[in-house]
């Protein structure tokens, strides 16, 4: 009879029913006080209370209530057999397990390392890195270029880009680690100098500043110094501020943070490349009536508007406007002025074609160069010539690079107009 109170007492509804009476439904108030009753003990009224009838009970079952039981009944199962045996089912031990993680090395973020990361968020702050560590790593923006940048977009960090940062330090407030790209981005920039210096490479530096000293310049996105004993005298210093200039290296030390530069070994090698009858790569710079300045790399030329092309050219700004690429030929160079003279005219296949194709004359510059070469050579011959029948007892001499000649006879004096250029033998 108790079990039957408890499951009744579970589904909280239950029949009655008499030989007297029809079936009828019960609460289980109904049910407690028929419940008592039935369960006192017999005494006196023991036949009375027989003949009152028999209480049945019929439990209501649900889906629910068989389905939580059958749960509860799966979950202890499971519970007794990992206190039992936890290691049942698994395909290694705990040994085995304790091996796979000593030996496996994971991230490496030791401080100063090069570790390879994602960025999936960015901000005004910086950017949220990826670098399969624990906590996701974190990119200030100070940290994010060498330059001053306001936003990791400006130098390409979007969601989802993939690069390699360095391990600056390890946050203490949250474990996670703080990158850099600065710090990458400055050791490719003195690696790169080191290699310019060897290769002993004339390079063009932003001027940011004059002081007692020198110049404070920008190279290869690092800060170096131009002492003003490595200056050209011909340089306006107080012209300089905020543009290029043409510089070599001098000394290169990282660990000191030093980097001298000098100006003036990079004029004297741009100078001695400019040999009369050279062809060179130039600028536009400025446009005048007379004619078109022409940067050759720190060192400015004039191409006069007689020396554009054999057609008349009226107008120079017609043919030419600032920051035009060209090809030109040295005509001359003065040294102790920085003098130089240019000319395209010299370089046209047919006269004319540098108004009407400079594509072809610029095609051309190298080829017709040296055939105007050869004719400097064949009326400094002549001159040579000239000389030794007019003045057999001159005094010939040579000169510091072979060539013969007189004391009163320089060789670069050569009008060179009088050479008559090609196309028109």
């Amino acid at each position: 009879m108790a079990a039957v109170t408890q499951q009744l007492a579970l589904s909280g509804t239950f029949f009655t029913c008499s030989r007297s009476s029809k079936l009828c439904c019960s609460r289980p108030s109904q049910w407690q006080s028929q419940y008592l009753s039935l369960s006192q003990p017999r005494g006196k009224n023991q036949k009375k209370n027989k003949r009152r009838g028999v209480v049945c009970a019929v439990t209501i079952s649900n889906a629910k209530t068989r389905e939580r039981e059958s749960l509860m009944e799966e979950i202890e199962e499971r519970l007794r057999k990992i206190r039992e045996n936890p290691m049942e089912g698994v395909p290694f031990d705990l040994e085995q397990f304790s091996e796979s993680l000593a030996n496996n090395d994971g991230v490496n973020c030791e401080i100063g390392s090069t570790v390879k990361g994602m960025v999936f968020k960015t901000d005004a702050n910086g950017a949220m890195v990826d670098i399969r560590d624990k906590v996701p790593a974190f990119l200030p923006l100070v940290e994010a270029c060498i330059y001053n940048i306001k936003t990791p977009e400006e130098i390409g960090l979007y969601p989802g880009i993939e690069e390699h940062f360095m391990v600056l330090r390890e946050d203490d407030t949250n474990s996670r680690m703080i990158l850099s790209l600065q710090k990458i981005q400055c050791d490719l920039a003195w690696e790169r100098c080191r290699q310019l210096q060897t290769e002993d490479v004339v390079v063009k530096g932003k001027v940011l500043s004059a002081n007692k000293g020198g110049l404070n310049v920008l190279v290869e996105c690092l800060r170096g110094f131009v002492p003003f004993s490595q200056i050209s005298t011909k340089i306006n210093i107080e012209e300089l501020v905020n543009k290029e200039i043409p510089l070599k290296f001098m000394e290169v030390d990282e660990e000191q943070t030093r980097l001298v530069l000098s100006n003036r070994k990079a004029m004297a090698d741009s100078q001695a490349q400019l040999g009369i009858g050279s062809v060179v790569l130039g600028t536009v710079q400025t446009i005048k009536p007379y004619g078109a300045f022409v940067d050759l790399g720190g060192i400015n030329g004039l191409l006069h508007v007689s020396q554009i092309s054999h057609d008349r050219v009226a107008d120079v700004g017609t043919i030419l406007q600032p920051g035009d690429t060209l090809k030109v030929m040295i005509l001359s160079h003065d040294r102790e002025r920085g003098r130089v003279s240019l000319s395209t005219k010299k370089l046209e296949p047919t006269p004319g074609d540098m108004l009407r194709n400079p594509t072809l004359v610029y095609e051309k510059a190298d080829e017709m160069a040296q055939t105007f070469r050869q004719r400097i050579a064949q009326a400094e011959a002549m001159a040579r010539a000239d000389m030794l029948r007019f003045q057999p007892e001159g005094g010939l001499t040579l000169s510091s690079d072979g060539v013969l000649g007189s004391t009163g006879l320089r060789v670069d004096g050569i009008d060179l107009e009088d050479v008559v250029p090609a196309g028109e033998v």
